[in-house]
């Protein structure tokens, strides 16, 4: 590649904050395979991996896979899967050490501002949880799952795996509906009582539960879907 385009040159003249994710994760893989430059090699990565664009969507589902599946991608051996885990978890690190810094959730407007424009746009189904500490603020977001959200399917073991690893004090769950329509379905109801009762005996508080649509979103807590009347 021309030096111009280079990661680490372009770090060099203008900042980490100058580049993109790609870049950004070809100067960790450092080389590329036999059939691309290790920039290429971070693209389909993020393709695999993630939405197959470079945003932060992206690059959240990349960091939940583990060591076996980016093994499987040709030219991301055991020892780079390790290393890039290894980056992953510096950057949550160090998040953790600013907790003042950190959006603080005092309301479904305030998630959905975090997490709007991203999941709007989404072409398939996600469930995530956004993870909150005893003063409600943004922990982490995690990914849960992919696809129909079918209470049949997804397992609510899954649903706190992270809060409870995180030592979370509370969870909202946010889905998106592809068609843009956010009113909640029956099966959006009914996941939403079983997350509720399972938080209640993890004592993990269970907040809200969103669904965005484009351009808004519907809290089943404020419409009294899914959990009981305070």
């Amino acid at each position: 590649m021309p030096a111009s385009v280079r990661p680490r040159e372009r770090l060099l003249h203008h900042g980490a904050g100058a580049l993109s994710n790609s870049e950004l994760l070809a100067l960790v893989l450092r080389t590329g395979s036999a059939t691309c430059n290790v920039l290429e090699l971070a693209n389909q990565l993020l393709a695999r991996f993630g939405t197959g664009e470079d945003g932060p969507a992206a690059l959240a589902q990349l960091a939940e896979a583990s060591i076996g599946e980016l093994s499987r991608q040709p030219g991301i051996g055991p020892a780079k899967a390790m290393e890039l885990k290894a980056a992953f978890e510096l950057g949550r690190r160090l998040v953790s050490l600013n907790p003042g810094d950190r959006p603080q959730v005092r309301s479904p407007q305030d998630v959905a501002n975090l997490l709007l424009a991203e999941m709007g746009a989404l072409d398939q189904e996600h469930l995530r949880t956004v993870l909150l500490n005893t003063k409600n603020r943004v922990l982490g977001v995690h990914d849960v799952y992919r696809g129909s959200l079918n209470t049949s399917l997804v397992r609510v073991g899954e649903v706190f795996r992270e809060p409870i690893r995180n030592n979370c004090a509370a969870i909202i769950l946010v889905h998106n509906h592809p068609s843009g329509d956010p009113t909640p379905s029956p099966e959006d109801v009914r996941l939403t009582q079983q997350v509720v009762e399972a938080g209640q005996l993890l004592d993990v508080e269970v907040l809200d539960h969103l669904v965005i649509g484009r351009p808004g979103f519907v809290s089943l807590r404020e419409r009294g879907l899914g959990f009981a009347k305070r």
